[in-house]
């Protein structure tokens, strides 16, 4: 549940409004079997209470982050709307096919097969993929968008939360702009153990995030066990062993920026918050990816 997360607001000097989305378990389930991520009903419900959220508060601008529905709401509300999203599902990318991602094809026919088979039927899959953003804009009276990386980055205004020189575009329009990586971590409390590492021993930071298989922690805490290295994981609450090496220590969440410049290294799931978190600091990094993005 998104409440896991309501720490993150304790010092908070705005006012929050609360609005519904998918549970994340169904959406992580969506993304590892490469169904749809939102329904055409979803959207619609989305759309609806976005509406009744901006006829209410009338901002001068709507920023939203993957919430897809505001391509549909803000303009019906005449509200400027900014999309933050990653550059390699820009439009003017430069990429001509996508990496495969772990989906259960990959495991049935292997990843040499599944790859080919994959790029020949990517342009179909991203159509069928943006159908129900495409149907809600028509419902709405509003023009198609056209291919699912239109879907994903529509808006008045698409800021990128990426370094340019990691996706390369080209024709660029002016109303999409890089903003460069967007570093934050929380500002929560050290678990006691921090202060306890023995400072002779190289620290690894492991951060896997809130989506992938959760068994990927067991498997890396396993691989790690024993090695004249400490490990410091967080488990984003989704994963609570009984017991651990000597070597490790677990959190459910920790600040990611001093915990990656503690590291010599970070292991994450790929995702760009913790890609960048450790390149910002120097660190290399080993990413365990199951999602396509990462």
């Amino acid at each position: 549940s998104a409440r896991r997360y309501d720490f993150v607001f304790d010092q908070a000097t705005f006012h929050r409004w609360e609005i519904n989305s998918v549970p994340s378990q169904a959406f992580l389930d969506a993304l590892a079997s490469g169904s749809r991520l939102y329904s055409f009903r979803t959207l619609s419900k989305y759309v609806e209470e976005d509406l009744e959220l901006l006829h209410g508060i009338r901002p001068d601008l709507v920023v939203g982050d993957f919430r897809l529905s505001l391509a549909v709401s803000a303009p019906l509300a005449k509200v400027p709307y900014a999309a933050i999203a990653n550059a390699y599902w820009s439009p003017f990318t430069t990429f001509k096919h996508f990496p495969l991602p772990e989906m259960p094809i990959t495991r049935l026919l292997g990843p040499g097969l599944a790859s080919v088979l994959f790029n020949v039927l990517q342009p179909a899959v991203f159509a069928y993929h943006a159908l129900p953003m495409n149907k809600l804009r028509q419902t709405h009276g509003l023009a198609r968008l056209g291919s699912l990386l239109d879907v994903y980055t529509a808006a008045d205004y698409t800021l990128y939360a990426d370094a340019a020189g990691f996706f390369p575009t080209r024709n660029l329009p002016p109303n999409h702009r890089f903003l460069g990586p967007i570093h934050w971590s929380p500002k929560i409390p050290l678990p006691e153990w921090w202060h306890q590492l023995d400072p002779e021993k190289p620290v690894v930071y492991v951060n896997l995030g809130s989506s992938g298989p959760s068994e990927l922690l067991h498997m890396v805490t396993g691989a790690l066990a024993g090695l004249p290295l400490t490990a410091i994981l967080a488990t984003a609450g989704r994963w609570k062993p009984s017991s651990l090496p000597s070597n490790i220590k677990a959190s459910d969440f920790l600040p990611g920026d001093a915990a990656a410049k503690r590291a010599k290294v970070v292991i994450c799931n790929g995702g760009s918050p913790s890609v960048y978190q450790a390149l910002a600091q120097g660190v290399p990094v080993i990413g365990i990816a199951s999602n396509m993005d990462q």
